[in-house]
């Protein structure tokens, strides 16, 4: 028995392989719902259908899927040119702490003028947070997974250095910046709600790199670029320089999310301003197949799972962690049920020796 390439995908595959992961994904953890006291069926229930039953569930829940977006369709860029992109938390918070120092610098600005510039400085901030990396992955060859995922432990200390120091809040002593000024606040998207106009901004960066990924020789370059790399450089494509391009616009798209959590819901820089939007967005980029459609269905999906977690806690008394132990699950599963796509296990029956002895 061995694995094997298929030479040939059927259409029906992808799919099932799909289902079959979430199947396995609430049959495994079922076990800790019950352990914990609760039924599964009814933890399930609350998880992914109780958040989308009421109009403020459906807020809460696409409020949630906002960062995702963002660090999702930053990711999925990036893995899509063969770039590993494992830094978008880091980029994240880069983006964050460069929209509040505009925001608590130019605090009389109009909103006109502060919100394009707190998102200007936001991706300025991923982008920069990103060159590193990038570079050294071209330049030396040094693997971007190792560099990018280390600099988000320093971008979190970048962020706590700054508020206990220069940022303290200058009112409260606390350590938190002071709030951004007041043009940098952005306006509810749906009235009477907390979903901002960041999950709109969201949106339109989806739209874009979805046609650019989907529709033109950019994106073909780019596909190239990251299925068969040695192909692309023989078919003319520079692949070092496609692959520098694309972990910026990474960089620059996560740091837009961390705009758009400053200006959006936090008002100014905290120590949690993510609660590891960076490495879910990697999460929702690789279940999302690095495509624009799936991207936002994953991003949905687990701000769905992250709402439900909260009302399974209060009413089920079952650990709200137990949320990202699902989240985790179908990634495993996911990711083990596709290789089903790529290969599959070819017996071999045994030899039998001729002759007699």
């Amino acid at each position: 028995m061995k694995f094997v390439l298929r030479g040939h995908e059927p259409r029906w595959l992808a799919p099932v392989a799909v289902l079959v992961a979430v199947l396995v994904t609430l049959a495994l953890t079922a076990v800790p719902i019950r352990l914990a006291g609760a039924a599964p069926l009814a933890a399930y229930e609350r998880y992914l259908v109780t958040p989308l039953t009421s109009t403020s569930g459906l807020h809460e829940v696409l409020l949630t899927a906002t960062p995702l977006l963002f660090t999702g369709i930053a990711v999925a860029i990036a893995f899509r040119a063969g770039y590993w992109n494992i830094g978008a938390e880091g980029q994240f918070l880069l983006g964050a702490i460069g929209t509040t120092w505009v925001g608590t610098t130019f605090t009389d600005l109009p909103a006109p003028v502060a919100l394009p510039l707190g998102f200007l400085a936001g991706a300025a901030g991923g982008l920069l947070w990103a060159v590193v990396p990038a570079w050294l992955k071209r330049r030396a060859g040094i693997d971007e997974v190792v560099t990018t995922l280390l600099l988000n432990p320093v971008a979190l200390l970048v962020v706590q250095g700054l508020l206990n120091g220069p940022w303290r809040n200058s009112s409260s002593g606390f350590t938190d910046s002071d709030r951004l000024g007041s043009g940098f606040d952005l306006p509810a998207l749906i009235p009477d709600s907390r979903v901002h106009w960041g999950f709109g901004v969201a949106v339109v960066v989806i739209v874009v790199a979805g046609v650019v990924l989907a529709r033109t020789a950019t994106g073909v370059r780019i596909k190239a670029a990251g299925q068969a790399p040695r192909a692309a450089e023989f078919s003319g494509v520079d692949v070092g320089r496609l692959q520098w391009r694309c972990a910026l616009v990474s960089g620059a798209i996560a740091g837009l999310g961390g705009a758009s959590q400053v200006m959006g819901v936090q008002h100014q820089l905290t120590a949690g301003i993510s609660d590891g939007y960076g490495y879910t967005g990697v999460i929702v980029a690789t279940l999302g197949g690095l495509g624009a459609i799936g991207v936002v269905l994953v991003a949905l999906l687990l701000g769905d799972i992250s709402v439900g977690a909260q009302n399974v806690s209060l009413v089920l008394q079952v650990p709200a962690q137990l949320g990202a132990m699902f989240s985790a699950l179908l990634l495993l599963a996911v990711l083990s049920a596709m290789s089903w796509r790529r290969y599959r296990l070819q017996w071999r029956p045994r030899s039998r020796s001729g002759g007699s002895r």
